[in-house]
């Protein structure tokens, strides 16, 4: 069996190409990975989006907005006006405001001038209503008996808040008629794909359960503890609810992080720039591969820290052929330009 590394990386590629599960493609997708909330982390992420209104969240640049940022960029007015005759309340200090200001005007997104001693801003496009709906996804690709209480409460948790319209849980596909994932004790909200390990293509993943859509606009439900469920617990689990804008303003931010990143992104933590370091093209996706190891590391196994580390020569980054820069350098200009031309507004 592959890492769980690995098979989230074939989920990811699957989902860009061929979600969703139908093959009925209506709306372009940003998928990324490891992206969520300070809780809370999804393996998987699928935005899907409005097709004109992500082709207009292309002017404001790759990078993510952060949430100052979105407090800018969103109520910045069609006409000059003071900043803070211009922005709604911020509940937090008026100077982190003005600090978002510039940076906002720093990247070409708003415009700004002063008018005697104040800041003045004006925007430059309405930012785009550009996400329709968000999917979770939670890769285990081996629902052990450890793996699956682990798993259990990780989505009963993302149905009770209801912050990603659907949840899915991938695991690996197997032989039996009826997938074990659905003998255990996985809320029956969350939809199921089984997934076949190194095969490629829309029949590589099966949606054997499908989810129910989640009330994203209610109020959300955060479980903050829980009893531990053995015989002598009677007590009651914790919880608060969390209010429809703090979830819409979240959504939001995990989209534009989504937008930023992708799901490539996993070369930025893992050191490319080692001799051993090798990207091998298999059927299903390009995987990390270590030729010291004779494996495909985890973000965790290839750092600077791994004993087999070795840089690479610097006579391969002296040259201009074959790869300019030396072969590290090669592999992050690759993943930066398949990242960029996955972008949907550019096909």
């Amino acid at each position: 069996m592959d890492s769980e590394f690995a098979f989230e990386l074939q989920v990811c590629q699957w989902a860009e190409r061929h979600w969703p599960p139908d093959g009925t493609r209506q709306r372009p997708v940003v998928v990324a990975r490891q992206l969520g909330t300070k809780r809370r982390r999804w393996d998987t992420l699928v935005v899907e989006c409005d097709p004109d209104g992500l082709a207009a969240r292309a002017r404001f640049g790759e990078r993510r907005l952060d949430s100052d940022l979105l407090h800018v960029v969103r109520n910045a007015p069609a006409d000059w006006a003071w900043y803070r005759d211009a922005l709604p309340d911020p509940s937090y200090p008026w100077r982190y405001v003005r600090e978002a200001v510039h940076r906002a005007d720093d990247r070409g997104v708003v415009a700004t001038r002063t008018n005697g001693n104040r800041i003045e801003l004006r925007r430059k496009w309405p930012y785009p209503d550009w996400v329709e709906r968000v999917v979770a996804i939670e890769n285990k690709p081996d629902l052990a008996a450890s793996a699956a209480r682990a798993l259990t409460p990780q989505v009963e948790r993302d149905v009770a808040m209801a912050l990603a319209d659907e949840v899915w849980v991938a695991t690996e596909a197997t032989d039996e008629r009826v997938t074990p994932a659905l003998f255990e004790g996985i809320p029956v909200e969350a939809g199921i794909l089984a997934v076949s390990p190194g095969k490629r293509g829309a029949d590589a993943v099966d949606a054997t359960w499908q989810p129910r859509t989640l009330s994203v606009d209610d109020p959300g439900t955060r479980i903050t503890d829980r009893p531990s469920g053995g015989e002598r617990d009677a007590s009651a689990a914790r919880f608060e609810y969390v209010d429809p804008e703090w979830k819409a303003e979240k959504r939001l931010e995990i989209a534009e992080r989504a937008y930023e990143r992708g799901w490539r992104s996993y070369l930025d933590s893992m050191r490319p720039d080692c001799r051993h370091f090798e990207l091998h093209p298999e059927p299903a996706v390009a995987r990390p591969y270590c030729g010291a190891k004779d494996c495909h590391p985890t973000q965790t196994e290839c750092a600077g820290s791994c004993p087999q580390f070795e840089p690479e020569p610097p006579v391969w980054r002296q040259y201009d052929w074959p790869i300019d820069g030396g072969p590290g350098s090669g592999i992050k200009r690759l993943l930066a330009r398949q990242r960029e031309r996955r972008r949907p507004e550019n096909e």
